[in-house]
């Protein structure tokens, strides 16, 4: 019914606002333009405010992805869940779509009968498993992130385990923001290797600036000046 192709995502971890350059917001519409998902996390400290995190949902409507704000506590489960729920939300979108030219602009799979629905939800979960993966992690250093450090390292090891047992293909990529001479900085390229992410992950923080919507232009060209599979994006 739907072409199996790569599904592209952008997760975005921060604990806070942009402070500097372009609007993430509107990166976030650019990605979604050309067929990229973005998923945002907002991290809060233990009893912290959510005030200043407003961006984080709005950054990740506008990436046509998901969002949450947690603790750092509740960081490695939500990493996880929130990739796979912006895979299954990309497919259903894309079964909606099919099923309003096929039926008519009024349906949708929540217009289906129950048996259906079961049986298109089942096909979902197949296709979320055997289809080509490609997740980039860009994670925000900044001053204020140091004690949530640990945190993301261990959330990153368990999405990289969660990620290995899948069927299909899997490519990963770790930017950092702010980089030593750039809005971002990339520190581990596309790899198969799901184990690299938290491996790789560095102890040292950046300066106090969070130029988020830079960091996600200059990653965002790493997907743009490849195909990891050769394959056209779903």
């Amino acid at each position: 019914m739907m072409n199996r192709g790569t599904m592209k995502q952008l997760l975005l971890l921060t604990d806070g606002c942009s402070n500097t350059g372009e609007s993430p917001v509107d990166m976030a519409h650019f990605a979604r333009r050309h067929g990229i998902t973005v998923n945002v996390i907002g991290i809060i400290e233990e009893n912290g405010s959510e005030s200043g995190l407003d961006e984080v949902e709005a950054i990740a409507r506008a990436g046509g992805g998901e969002s949450r704000i947690v603790q750092a506590a509740s960081l490695s489960e939500t990493v996880v869940n929130v990739t796979r729920q912006a895979m299954t939300g990309t497919i259903y979108s894309i079964i909606n779509e099919e099923l309003r030219g096929i039926l008519n602009k009024e349906s949708s799979i929540e217009s289906l009968p129950p048996k259906t629905r079961s049986e298109i939800a089942q096909k979902v979960e197949d296709i979320s498993e055997e289809s080509a993966l490609e997740l980039l992690v860009l994670t925000d250093m900044s001053a204020s992130m140091k004690q949530k450090l640990p945190a993301v390292k261990e959330a990153l090891y368990d999405l990289s385990v969660t990620m290995q047992s899948r069927i299909g293909p899997s490519s990963f990529s770790l930017w950092i923001f702010p980089g030593k001479y750039s809005a971002a900085e990339e520190r581990i390229g596309w790899t198969n290797q799901a184990g690299k992410l938290a491996e790789s992950f560095p102890h040292l923080v950046s300066g106090g600036i969070t130029p988020t919507g830079p960091a996600m232009r200059q990653a965002l060209s790493s997907f743009l000046e490849m195909d990891v599979y050769d394959e056209k994006s779903i």
